[in-house]
């Protein structure tokens, strides 16, 4: 495509070709000027250079985007030069991308996060970390055990922006995000092996774009980053890897542990391209190929000295959200958390996953342990600590809700817009491929069920096979044991008991709750009758004692009648 002087017709396509690729990635793309479609060599002289780059511009223009330049090169030709093209965003709005950083117990997890975030180097005996942790005990051990949230803005040109206040080192969300057109949300999860339930929830239900494996140098690929790096893989999360402490690692254990590093992501398993970023020409290559899943970027950095941190830090302010939603599908938002905040109620916080939500409309909330969905009303919305007007999807909110308790939300509730008229399900069959199991899978099997935001223990009630082992395929019919939940096909999901784990996909919904399931009701009717049968015996058995307890009997229920 001619960008010297184009003429109206090829102004036209040229325009329309940007607009398709900017709505692919979210509001940005990587454009590369001077690289030849016709397969003639690349690069253009100082002229056409300058010709090209104000087509470019005025493009830009036209699409209400920044122009910024990221590197400039030397080819066969003449010139090339890269440019990052981003939509520009209002104050009060920002392009938001998730990244899940996971990884083995003391790969620096926290400590990269807090470099990253308060812009201040480690001083190698936990001093960035300690600004991240949420808990005392937290503090002390120096493992993180819940699910922390810290957020890197980058503003137009591409600078990060956060500034910690002065005192005291907190930051401020509110001024980062007014400054920012772009926030990267770091999902900072649990590495120890016991608090796996907590990063398997973190990984399905705070839906990352991307997920950041950790790797210490020194320690190389030991522990439960095998099993984080498969749960990735498994949700179709894209990795890239970053190696730590480099400064304290002989080299030839570092040599080691990238060697064993390439070979493990080669393998059949993760069939992905290892490329181990050394430069900023890498870094721009992988990024604009990353999306596409195969490659994997391999990072070495240090947080003490700060080596290699600003590869890292232009590399996240390429990445792209992964997913593009439109504004006119029925609105749907999942709670992964809830608050209850004095002066201001009752707040959940969690993902929008479709559809535009605005302050003061009227969402459904449930499915209720009854499988009903009731109205609410939205108080106000945040995101990021900062006030909004409306929230789209794939943005992370948090809203304050009208007249209903925190104890009546749990997380893995939704809100949906009433045009979905949404129905809980209690049932529900799976395709599922067993990761590791030390024994065989039969039915009435029971495991934890994680799927989104929600995590439920699940019976299987019957498979089309008779029993499964490690590496087997199933389709797999489950059935919740508490609670109907709010399903869609489709869905991602993770299981895991004790050392088990699978995962699969949603293929039908089979029970709504409008017939409920003979299980659902029983247990209140047996309190019932066992706490009137000594009253009904002193003063003559009315009919209505008689009911329960028929009831009771025919529901299977060993009631005792007292004599």
């Amino acid at each position: 495509m001619a960008l010297v002087s184009p003429n109206g017709e090829q102004y036209d396509s040229l325009l329309r070709q940007l607009r398709d690729r900017m709505e692919e990635g979210c509001g940005e793309t990587i454009y590369v000027v001077g690289m030849g479609s016709d397969g003639g060599d690349w690069g253009l002289d100082e002229k056409d250079m300058e010709a090209s780059v104000a087509t470019v511009c005025s493009m830009c223009e036209q699409l209400d985007a920044d122009l910024i330049p990221l590197r400039e090169r030397n080819e066969a030709a003449g010139l090339v030069r890269d440019y990052l093209i981003r939509r520009r965003v209002g104050e009060l709005d920002f392009l938001e991308v998730r990244v899940a950083v996971v990884g083995n117990v003391d790969a620096g997890k926290s400590t990269l996060l807090g470099v990253l975030t308060h812009g201040e180097l480690d001083n190698g005996r936990g001093f960035a970390r300690q600004k991240l942790f949420r808990h005392k005990h937290e503090m002390e051990s120096g493992r993180t055990s819940s699910v922390g949230n810290d957020i890197l803005g980058f503003d137009q040109e591409g600078q990060v922006v956060n500034k910690p206040d002065s005192h005291g080192g907190s930051l401020d969300w509110t001024k980062i995000c007014e400054k920012s057109s772009k926030v990267i949300t770091f999902i900072d999860l649990a590495g120890h092996e016991k608090y796996l339930k907590t990063t398997v929830f973190g990984m399905t239900g705070h839906l990352p774009d991307f997920c950041m494996l950790m790797v210490g140098s020194n320690a190389g690929i030991v522990g439960m980053t095998k099993e984080h790096l498969g749960l990735a893989l498994a949700l179709n999360v894209p990795v890239f890897v970053v190696v730590t402490k480099i400064d304290m690692c002989p080299a030839n254990i570092l040599q080691e542990t990238l060697k064993l590093l390439q070979r493990l992501l080669k393998s059949p398993g993760c069939r992905k391209i290892p490329v181990l970023v050394q430069n900023k020409d890498n870094v721009i290559v992988t990024a604009s190929n990353f999306s596409s899943e195969r490659m994997c970027p391999i990072f070495q950095i240090s947080n003490v000295t700060g080596e290699n941190m600003d590869l890292l830090k232009m590399f996240l302010n390429l990445l792209s959200s992964r997913t593009s939603y439109r504004d006119d599908q029925p609105a749907e938002f999942q709670i992964d958390d809830t608050y209850s905040v004095p002066g201001v109620g009752t707040v959940v916080s969690g993902t929008t996953l479709r559809g535009l939500i605005r302050l003061n409309d009227t969402m459904l909330l449930g499915p209720d342990p009854l499988g009903s969905f009731i109205p609410i009303a939205v108080k106000s919305i945040h995101r990021k600590r900062m006030p909004v007007k409306e929230v789209r999807g794939g943005q992370t909110a948090s809203f304050s809700l009208k007249k209903i308790k925190r104890s009546s939300i749990r997380k893995g509730m939704v809100m949906v817009s009433p045009r979905l008229c949404p129905q809980a399900t209690w049932e529900f069959e799976a395709e599922i491929l067993v990761l590791h199991h030390p024994t065989t899978i039969s039915p009435r099997y029971q495991a934890m069920v994680h799927c989104g935001s929600i995590r439920q223990t699940a019976t299987i009630l019957s498979m089309n096979r008779d029993c499964l082992r490690t590496g087997d395929k199933a389709s797999v019919h489950f059935r919740f044991i508490k609670t109907p939940e709010y399903l869609h096909c489709d869905q991602r999901l993770v299981f895991r008991e004790g050392r088990t784990k699978a995962v699969g996909t949603i293929t039908k919904l089979l029970q709504s709750t409008n017939n409920l399931p003979s299980n659902s009701k029983p247990p209140q009717i047996k309190m019932q009758s066992t706490k009137k049968a000594p009253l009904r015996k002193e003063d003559g058995t009315t009919a209505a004692g008689d009911d329960v307890t028929t009831i009771a009997q025919t529901a299977g229920s060993n009631v005792t009648q007292p004599v």
